[in-house]
């Protein structure tokens, strides 16, 4: 464990968690794009699956507090407009499939 602290430069238990923490909300946000390409590569079209913006909204909160947690103002700037926008995106996608549904 020492040696893990000491290549991820933390010194407290705690601190090691919330950089844990923030690499996997990294790869949380990382694999957003990954997921968008192989939809798309499968489609053969470039594609925005629904997957996408809740890949973004869960990484981009998780990185929202390891900001604030790192007590980074551009950090937290940063990832709280990107939560908005995730959670906009959803919003409309499913307000669109309800008036879908309820003209059908």
């Amino acid at each position: 464990m020492q040696g893990l602290m000491t290549i991820l430069h933390v010194e407290t238990t705690g601190e090691l968690w919330w950089v844990l923490f923030g690499l996997a909300a990294q790869l949380m946000f990382t694999a957003r794009f990954l997921l968008q390409w192989i939809a798309s590569e499968r489609a053969k079209n470039s594609v925005m699956p629904i997957a996408f913006w809740y890949f973004s909204l869960v990484g981009g909160l998780m990185l929202f507090a390891y900001a604030l947690y790192r007590k980074d103002p551009v950090f937290v700037l940063g990832q709280s407009l990107g939560v908005i926008i995730y959670s906009r995106n959803l919003w409309l996608i499913y307000a669109n499939r309800r008036a879908t549904k309820d003209a059908a």
